[in-house]
């Protein structure tokens, strides 16, 4: 009889996984092949949170270019394995997204990669963001392409990680809605194969938007 997968929530299921989740580094970077960093510029000096740090593949990327990076994260153990930056600490918090322990207008960039896919509704994490965003300043979030939630290697065996699809239509609306002002969109796609010429069609595997508030 074939075993039935778990399916676990956020925080449960990446303090199982943290111990492997560096093996999928190339795999995550392939859903926005670099084109999240450079939206952001200059990061000398800047107070960037990146919310769903994980083990910090973007927060080193971002103080090794200079910022000054809290890394927030719901898993502690993932938190627990972030590298030390060349050239500065990271800031480490163990954090709700959408309940963020941070004063209002506290940060010149927000960034969400992987993350709103956990979020059964963005609404809320989208306006914390907000609230802790110093005025006319940067958001930069990534929306994934997930219907269905890959197995995850854990040293108790494969687990899913509940997940949730979100229309790209629908992330642009809730932004918008919360007074944010979409000023860069982009979608990357998946390589062109024999599979996509039958479907007829290329397939977005993510959505990223830059907003300011």
């Amino acid at each position: 009889m074939k075993r039935k997968i778990k399916v676990i929530n956020s925080e449960k299921g990446y303090n199982l996984a943290a111990e492997f989740y560096d093996q999928k580094e190339k795999y995550l970077n392939s859903f926005e092949q670099g084109k999240l960093i450079p939206l952001l510029g200059n990061l000398t000096g800047k107070n960037v949170l990146d919310i769903g740090a994980g083990t910090g593949r973007l927060s080193v990327l971002l103080a090794n270019r200079g910022a000054k990076v809290t890394a927030l994260d719901v898993s502690s153990e993932m938190l627990k394995k972030i590298k030390k930056a060349k050239n500065q600490e990271i800031k480490i918090v163990i954090g709700d997204a959408e309940n963020l322990p941070f004063a209002d207008n506290t940060f010149d960039i927000v960034v969400a990669a992987f993350l709103i896919v956990h979020l059964k509704d963005p609404t809320k994490f989208f306006d914390e963001a907000y609230r802790v965003l110093k005025d006319e300043e940067t958001f930069v979030v990534t929306n994934i392409n997930q219907k269905d939630p890959p197995l995850v290697k854990t040293k108790e065996g494969e687990i899913l990680i509940e997940s949730f699809y979100h229309r790209p239509e629908k992330i642009r609306e809730i932004l918008e809605e919360l007074a944010f002002r979409v000023e860069k969109e982009m979608f990357i796609n998946e390589k062109v194969t024999e599979e996509t010429i039958v479907r007829g069609k290329d397939l977005w595997i993510n959505q990223i938007i830059l907003a300011k508030k």
